[in-house]
């Protein structure tokens, strides 16, 4: 797998594009996957705690087989209010599955929790479909990551969280993609050291190439509190795959939240994989799907680990950032 001609980005997808806005007062923010065309989606959840909209119409048995947008918010349950911005956007430019002569934007949407984020949540009117709206306005091929978009009050066990997001091509010239807003209970790195559990799967000093991590030390001895956790991820690829095709890819994307983060899918995350498929590329045979999503969960890996290297921390944020401790 390389990474040849790459921003290193999922939307090294020819178009995919990633739009994020953010509140720093209420320190939440919203991250929006969308395209010119609807794409092929479904999605996998593997945490105990999701929060989630819409992820029933991905499932392959169910009609609606493809999307408007993904979209990634902090701010627990109120978080999901960001995809009714993100369908009013996408109807006015009248976008959306048509049923009955009405346009209906089809936006699954997930959540995660950065309500102890040291943010001003003393709202009266919920602020996220605003931020869903601004986040789709502002999507394009390029975009900051770290402590932006759903990222924004992210945090993990001992150290701020953030939005990351990798890319790869497999030899055959398929693309594929991650990004992922990392807010786990668990640890990123080894707390001595500072080196990635993700590190095995680095390209290219993505972040920070600093060297294998020294092996755990038995069990974690700090850990984020129960309950306020959930890291989410979208993996991508250009290869045509139907709903169940792009399931199979979400399930095996999830073995990078593992390779990332000690521990992961615990009861206390809501840990969720979206996987879409643009279709810009003949359908794999089974060989290069086992290959896809192999690909996909390399990516979410790399994605978890750049989302913490590229995170910086605000006053009175309660953890620090990994760029200020190591």
């Amino acid at each position: 797998m390389t990474q040849t001609d790459s921003a290193n980005l999922i939307t090294d997808l020819a178009g995919l594009r990633v739009g994020n806005a953010q509140d720093d007062t209420l320190r939440s923010g919203v991250t929006v996957v969308t395209a010119a065309e609807p794409f092929v989606a479904a999605v996998h959840v593997m945490g105990g705690a999701p929060g989630t909209r819409d992820t029933d119409l991905l499932a392959p048995e169910n009609m609606v087989d493809r999307v408007d947008a993904l979209v990634l918010s902090g701010g627990s349950a109120f978080g999901l209010a960001a995809a009714t911005g993100v369908a009013d956007a996408l109807r006015a430019r009248g976008r959306g599955f048509e049923a009955a002569g009405h346009r209906v934007p089809i936006v699954p949407a997930a959540i995660l929790f950065d309500l102890a984020g040291g943010g001003d949540s003393g709202w009266s009117q919920n602020p996220y479909p605003a931020l869903g709206h601004a986040a789709f306005e502002a999507a394009a091929e390029t975009f900051a990551q770290g402590s932006v978009g759903a990222g924004t009050g992210a945090t993990t066990a001992t150290l701020r969280g953030g939005l990351g997001s990798a890319s790869t091509r497999l030899p055959d010239g398929t693309t594929v993609g991650a990004l992922v807003a990392a807010n786990p209970v668990g640890t990123i790195c080894d707390s001595r050291s500072g080196r990635f559990w993700a590190a095995p799967f680095e390209q290219g000093g993505e972040f920070g190439a600093h060297g294998l991590p020294p092996a755990p030390e038995g069990l974690p001895t700090k850990l984020g509190a129960p309950g306020q956790a959930t890291t989410l991820a979208i993996v991508a690829t250009d290869a045509a795959l139907t709903k169940s095709q792009a399931k199979r890819m979400a399930v095996a994307a999830h073995d990078g939240f593992a390779r990332a983060i000690l521990p992961s899918h615990t009861p206390f995350d809501g840990d969720l994989v979206f996987a879409l498929s643009t279709g810009a590329r003949p359908a794999p045979d089974p060989a290069a799907q086992m290959w896809l999503g192999h690909a996909a969960a390399t990516c979410v890996a790399r994605a978890i680990a750049r989302a913490v290297f590229h995170a910086r921390a605000r006053p009175g944020d309660p953890l620090p950032a990994w760029r200020d401790r190591y």
